[in-house]
């Protein structure tokens, strides 16, 4: 699967959003997609990937089954809560596939450190929103408007970049707290 985010993440980590003077500072996660980073979420669930197992009864053996990996599907929708978005932008997308007017697009999940840069991420393809809740608004409150959005998508990875940099930032950590020893 090709590394839709990686221009994202290297343009948060070079600083290009690294400053946040934004809503989605308080976040521990960013959804980006096609480039546009479109919101920040404080959960995220539905990153689940799941293969089958087909078993296979070989006959004289009766101590055990073959069992054989089937086809790999990705059982859940990818939910995202407690967030606030490019409330534009996010809209009109749903606005469209209400409409019948269906186009996917490819992101990226972003999970945040504590310096809002990226730690990891994983990315998406062919996701379109199919569910939208909130925002709840109350006037007695100074919250951010809080918002769940759900998509359907052909697919989620973790691409080998993200997985680098977990390992670099690892290292790094590790090599911090024996040099400060």
């Amino acid at each position: 699967m090709t590394v839709f985010g990686l221009g994202a993440a290297a343009a948060i980590g070079k600083g290009a959003l690294g400053i946040r003077n934004d809503p989605y500072g308080g976040f521990g996660f960013l959804i980006e997609f096609e480039g546009l980073i479109a919101g920040g979420f404080s959960e995220v669930s539905g990153l689940q990937i799941e293969t089958t197992i087909e078993a296979f009864k070989e006959g004289g053996l009766n101590d055990y089954q073959h069992k054989l990996p089937g086809p790999t599907n990705y059982p859940s929708n990818l939910v995202l809560k407690s967030g606030v978005t490019d409330y534009l932008m996010m809209w009109s997308w749903y606005d469209d596939v209400r409409a019948g007017n269906i186009k996917r697009r490819n992101g990226s999940i972003y999970l945040l450190d504590r310096k809002g840069l990226p730690a990891m991420w994983w990315d998406v393809e062919g996701a379109y929103p199919v569910k939208w809740s909130g925002p709840e608004l109350r006037a007695d409150s100074n919250a951010v408007a809080v918002e769940t959005v759900e998509f359907v998508h052909r697919g989620i990875s973790r691409p080998a970049a993200s997985s680098a940099l977990s390992a670099a930032r690892l290292a790094a950590g590790a090599a911090l707290n024996i040099a400060g020893r």
